[in-house]
């Protein structure tokens, strides 16, 4: 094992995108863990990368306290213990939880009751994935905060990515009507392939206002939204009289500078009784076996299509997180680092 665990260490606050001056690469002296303490040593297998994190970036109140400076880029991934002598937690088994960027982690006995063991046999890339927190937001995002019924007309925005194209899925499952919106044609021709989707729209490509006027004039009962910004802004006037929006994230303004303004049609929500909730997945944490039961039976069903990007190499991490807001990912973005040994 390596006496060195090298980091990327969050610089400086971006203002707008996050540039080659957010990030900076620093190796340090590998931590010894306390054993007998109940310390844990860990070393980083996989990361998730998520819209969410530009918004850690900012020094302003939320449901987590911003990233600190100087410290290793907040992320989500699966780690193998490689030394413990705790009972929960043996050497050789997986973990998921906060790691963040860095090839090893030293966490005491508090932090490391926040680390979820992986069952025996589970593929690292599957748990942050199919079973992982982007499943779970699209899971009770849908059915708990957005309550769809059979015959609904379900609009989805970042319909492709990793929470988008499981809200779609769950929608058909659900016996609704699914619309869409995705960039490029390659993602729209998956949406229908593989998830089910009944109609797509290319933002890339289509006048997303006007084709939603086509296909569903004021007819849409539900609009699952990743995106926020204009797209936002043409739902709303296509959204049924006592019609539901779930705000699940706004990556369309994440590295806006500063903000943009909002949705110039919120009259509309009055006029037509429409209800706009936001939500956070880590609300559900009390559900997760609800979530594990009858998710994990579609998953294992073939219900349910997820889709993996997964990069590679240690140097490739802050540029893996630029793919998210460049639009080049399709489903679920990953970076490898190590196979479990």
């Amino acid at each position: 094992m390596s006496e060195i665990n090298r980091q990327w260490i969050f610089n400086q606050r971006p203002q707008g995108f996050v540039d080659t001056d957010t990030f900076t690469y620093h190796e340090a002296p590998l931590t010894e863990p306390d054993l007998a303490a109940g310390e844990v040593l860990i070393k980083t297998l996989y990361l998730s990368f998520d819209p969410a994190m530009r918004g850690w970036m900012d020094d302003k109140p939320s449901y987590l306290p911003p990233v600190e400076i100087g410290s290793p880029m907040r992320a989500s991934g699966i780690g193998q213990v490689v030394a413990s002598q705790r009972d929960d937690l043996p050497t050789g088994s997986l973990v998921m939880g906060f790691l963040n960027w860095q090839e090893y982690l030293c966490v005491d006995a508090n932090e490391a009751t926040s680390l979820n063991r992986l069952p025996d046999g589970t593929p690292p890339a599957m748990a942050l994935s199919a079973f992982g927190g982007t499943s779970m937001t699209a899971y009770f995002g849908l059915l708990d905060v957005g309550q769809p019924k059979a015959g609904d007309t379900v609009l989805v925005s970042g319909a492709a990515g990793a929470t988008g194209s499981v809200v779609c899925q769950i929608a058909k499952l659900k016996g609704c009507r699914v619309i869409g919106i995705a960039g490029g044609r390659e993602k729209c021709d998956w949406l229908k392939a593989e998830c089910g989707v009944d109609e797509t729209i290319d933002y890339r490509a289509d006048d997303v206002g006007a084709v939603l006027a086509d296909i569903a004039p004021m007819s849409i009962n539900l609009f699952f939204d990743n995106v926020g910004g204009s797209i936002l802004e043409a739902a709303i006037d296509q959204m049924a009289d006592h019609s539901s929006i779930v705000l699940c994230g706004a990556i369309a303004g994440y590295n806006d500078a500063t903000p943009a303004p909002g949705p110039r049609n919120l009259m509309t929500l009055i006029a037509r009784r429409i209800r706009m909730q936001g939500f956070i997945m880590l609300d559900y944490l009390d559900q997760l076996e609800r979530f594990q039961n009858e998710f994990g039976g579609w998953v294992m069903e073939g219900k349910i299509k997820t889709r993996e990007d997964i990069q590679e190499g240690f140097e490739n991490i802050p540029a893996t997180l630029a793919r998210l807001f460049e639009g080049k990912n399709t489903g679920k973005q990953l970076l490898r680092l190590a196979d479990p040994a």
